[in-house]
C-alpha cells in the first residue's frame, strides 16, 4: 500500500492533527501535524518504542524532561517507559512522521 506524506498534512488551528497512515499487527505509523505553539502533553507509550522523523519544521520534544531541538530531517527514538511531550516552537506547521512499534 502506499501513502503520501504531504496528504496527512493537515492542520487545525484549535489542536494538533494526527493523521494515521498505517497500522498493522503492533506497529502504527502517523503523521502528528502541530501549528506553531501547539503541543502534545507529556505522555508514555508502555511497551513500545516510538521513532520519529520530522518532515517539515521545527520544534522541541521533551523525552524524560531533557529538551531536543529538533528540525526538518531529524529522527528520534523514545524507548519505551520515557515520558514524551513535543511542542512546536517554531514559526511554520511542523510535521512528524511517527511509528509505534509496540512490543
Amino acid at each position: 500500500m502506499l501513502k503520501n506524506i504531504k496528504e496527512s498534512q493537515e492542520f487545525n488551528e484549535s489542536r494538533f492533527v494526527r493523521k494515521k497512515l498505517f497500522q498493522e499487527g503492533k506497529t502504527d505509523a502517523f503523521v502528528l501535524n502541530l501549528l506553531p505553539g501547539q503541543s502534545v502533553p507529556p505522555h508514555p507509550h508502555p511497551n513500545a518504542h516510538v521513532y520519529m522523523y520530522v518532515v517539515e519544521g521545527a520544534g522541541t520534544l521533551i523525552i524524560d524532561e531533557k529538551e531536543l531541538t529538533v528540525s526538518q530531517k531529524d529522527v528520534v527514538h523514545c524507548e519505551d517507559q520515557q515520558m514524551l511531550e513535543i511542542e512546536n516552537t517554531g514559526d511554520k506547521p511542523l510535521s512528524i512522521y511517527v511509528v509505534l512499534a509496540k512490543s
